[in-house]
Order: structure tokens, then sequence, then C-alpha cells
């Protein structure tokens, strides 16, 4: 449920240096999509896409293109000095405009911040009236974080946020961390903006500083913690990125099993924080299910299968080895083992593809099967039609695509060529072996290939000439 006066700020602008990768961090992938689109759904639940504010700079026209389609606003960091710096670009945005009464600022790169929890901060920062709430955690080991520092055990106000290097020898054990995360007055945080200084070893502008500001002008700071420490993790190396991947994935796991789905060895499975599957559906070991993929109820994949951005209607069986990309499969369907179904392709209801067919760009009617060693690419297939061994729709001339256009029961028999552009009609058979180059009328037989000679005993006179031949 999104929080009236509220506006957000997400901090995008950073060149992730410590990833030893030429890619901008926060397009750097867990669970199937970048780490700032992540970022950016969980926004989405507090503000409406043109209250959502991303802070950008290193690579910033490929930052801009991979979520413009969220609909958020964006901020140029032309020259990144800092965190307190980012947040001047964004008061100079709003020059001569009304911003929003409160301020959310989240990392583009912390990924796994759940929509609850953003939602329990904005609650708690506007129930204590405060200047600056920040959100804490207390992770298994704290160290190389800052550090926050209550004025009491039980209090909710906030003296400092210290940084490691800076924490007194009685302050190490300090175990609740800075998560980066915070609400903000935006009236009190833009007047204090230009206090700041940087007169520190990297000379860049935090606004971590405005806490001790605004305490000292005894402006009221607070902060809550977490529920999850792991949620408000970022990651500056591979291996951290790869641990948060992997505590996205399970999380994506366990949620759809508890809504009813089947996952054997779920800890062997990749499966993207955008996929959903319906209950009774059995996921096998080693399946790959990514991007948008749906499948529907009582469906079973069976290992080693890949399926991205694909519809799966309910019932359907898909066998070991199946690649899908892109694809709709009918209810009660049958693919595989080892189908290729490529992009477009549109698999009727309890129709079959089996072992070794690839599909491209091809409709198959219900009851249709496909079952052996087949190409279908750029083909209009009826219902009820028997696709034989070895059958090749050729639809490609060197130049241009052509359509194949098959009608309803129509028989093709093993190791047909189908030359495009053809159209076969309605309960016609094709011979086994034909190569067809012209359309077929329905009900007709079609036999298009050489006429068998057959010669007796040339074999065994072959062999007799042979034996008798000088050496």
């Amino acid at each position: 449920m999104q929080t009236p006066d509220f506006g957000i700020v997400i901090m995008a602008a950073g060149r992730g240096t410590r990833l030893k990768s030429a890619r901008p961090k926060v397009l750097h992938e867990i669970g199937g999509q970048a780490l700032l689109l992540h970022v950016i759904a969980a926004a989405r639940t507090i503000a409406p896409p043109e209250k959502i504010f991303c802070i950008i700079g290193h690579e910033a026209d490929k930052v801009r293109a991979a979520v413009a389609a969220t609909g958020v606003q964006f901020v140029l960091q032309p020259d990144p000095k800092g965190t307190g710096h980012a947040l001047q670009q964004l008061k100079a945005h709003f020059a001569g405009q009304t911003p929003p009464k409160h301020l959310l600022v989240l990392s583009g790169d912390v990924p796994l911040i759940r929509p609850e929890t953003l939602a329990a901060l904005t609650a708690f920062h506007l129930a204590e009236h405060a200047a600056m709430t920040i959100l804490t955690a207390i992770p298994p080991d704290p160290t190389g974080y800052g550090r926050i520092l209550r004025a009491a055990p039980n209090s909710a106000e906030v003296l400092s946020i210290t940084e490691q290097k800076d924490l007194a020898p009685n302050q190490l054990a300090t175990p609740e961390i800075n998560s980066g995360i915070y609400c903000f007055e935006t009236a009190t945080l833009f007047s204090n903006l230009d206090r700041l200084t940087n007169q520190n070893a990297s000379a860049e502008f935090y606004l971590t500083d405005i806490a001790a500001l605004l305490v000292a002008e005894h402006q009221r700071v607070v902060a809550t913690i977490a529920p999850h420490s792991d949620e408000v993790l970022g990651a500056n190396t591979i291996a951290e990125m790869m641990h948060l991947d992997a505590s996205l994935r399970i999380a994506t796991a366990q949620k759809l099993m508890a809504q009813g789905v089947t996952i054997f060895r779920p800890d062997t499975c990749v499966i993207d924080a955008t996929v959903e599957v319906q209950p009774d559906t059995i996921i096998e070991p080693y399946v790959q299910l990514l991007g948008h993929t749906r499948i529907g109820a009582n469906c079973r994949i069976r290992s080693y299968s890949v399926i991205q951005n694909s519809f799966l209607g309910h019932n359907v069986l898909v066998r070991n080895g199946c690649i899908l990309d892109s694809s709709t499969i009918g209810d009660n369907a049958q693919l595989g083992p080892y189908a290729h179904l490529r992009p477009d392709s549109d698999i009727g209801e309890a129709a079959h593809v089996g072992n070794f067919v690839e599909t491209k760009k091809v409709r198959l009617g219900k009851g249709s099967k496909a079952n052996h060693l087949t190409y279908l690419g750029d083909a209009v297939i009826g219902a009820g039609v028997n696709i034989g061994a070895g059958v090749i729709t050729a639809n490609y001339d060197g130049i241009h695509k052509h359509t194949t256009t098959i009608g309803d029961g129509v028989f093709v028999g093993s190791d047909s060529t189908l030359v495009a552009p053809i159209t076969v009609g309605d309960g016609a058979l094709i011979a086994a072996g034909s190569t067809l180059t012209q359309d077929v009328p329905a009900d007709s037989l079609a036999i298009a290939r050489s006429q068998q000679v057959t010669k007796p005993g040339w074999v065994a006179t072959r062999k007799a000439k042979s034996s008798g031949d000088p050496k």
C-alpha cells in the first residue's frame, strides 16, 4: 500500500569498483533481474513511479535504458562525490518545485529489501515525528559496517552513526549497523545538506553526517531494526552478489512451496523471483525457470529442463532436457524429452512435441503430434495432425522466411520436406520421403519422390566380376 506524502530516492550512481566489472553495479543481476529493478519493485509499493527518483552517474545512459520501462524519474550526479552529494543533486532538481513532504532513501545495490519492511519503516518515521529515521540491522558479524550509537539501550533515539575505524575500544562490540536506508523530513534534510563537508579520507560528502548535525540541533533522530539482516545487505564482490542470489532463490522456492508447489531438491533449481507456478505442479531437480515464466496447476517439469519467459497451461508434462523460450503451451500438452521450443512457438491443447523436435514461430493445433526428429519453423498447423519422424518445413530461401500452412487432420509421412510457401489442405496425406514444392488440395495423396528401381541379382553379378579382376 502506497504511503502519502512520501517520495523515494534510490542511490544508483556508483561504479562498484570492487566488483572488477565494466558493468554498472546496479545492473548486475540476482534472481533473474538487475539489482536496481528489485529495489524499484519494492519502492513502488510505497510511492508511484513519478515520485521515485533514481540518482544515476556512472554509465548513466545504460542504467536509464535498463529501468526506463518502470516509469521512475532520473536525477544525474555527473561527478559522484558521495551520498550527501547525491542528495544535493536531488535538492537542486526540486529548485522552484515543491518536493514531497518526506523522503525515503534507498540503495540501488540492496535488492533483498522487502516491501513489508519499507512500510513498517515509513510508518515508524511518521509515528515518531522524526527528522531522520534510520533502518538498522544486527547481522552475525558487524565488522566493517558503520554502527548505531543510541541514547540509551532501549531508546529509539540515536546519538550518531560511527564508522568502524572511528569506534572507541569499548564500542567495537556494538552489534547494530547502519543499513544506508533512511527516512527524512524533506525540508529539514534539504536545509542541512549544504552544511556537509568532505573533510575525510575519501573527500566525499556523507549522508550519514546528517545524523550528527540534526542531533546537535536537538532534532529527533531515531532508528528501527529490520526483521532480517540479509534484506539490508549489499554486495561489493561477485561472491557476495551470488550469496544474495542464493538467498533470493531459496526464498522464491520456499514461497512457491508454501503455495502448494512441490520442488524436489530446491537447492539445485534456478528459479527467478518473477516466476509464477500454480499449486500441485511438481518441479524436479536441476530445473531452471527464468524470466516471466507462468506455469499452471498439476504440471510436471522433469529434470534438466530450462523454461524462459513462457506460459504453460494446466496438466502439462515437460520431459527431461527440454528448452523453452518465449513460448505458449496449452493444457494437457506433452513435450520432450529434449525438445527445443524457440520464440513464438504456440503448442495447442493436448498436442505432443517429442524427441529432438525443434519449433520456431509455429502454431501446432489441438491434439497434433510431432514426436521425432523434426524441424517446424514458420508454420501454422491445424488440429489432429500427425507429423512423422524427420519432417522439415523448409522456411528460408536464403533471403526471406516463408510460411507453411497445414490443415486439420493431415498426415505427413516420415522424412518429408515441405518447401515454403506451401499449403496442405485438410485431411491430406503426404507420402513418406516426399519433397513438396506445390500446394496439396484437401483429402489428396501427395507423393513427390523418384521412382524406385530394383535390379535383381545385381550385387551377386558385381561380386563375381570383382573376384575375377586381376590384383
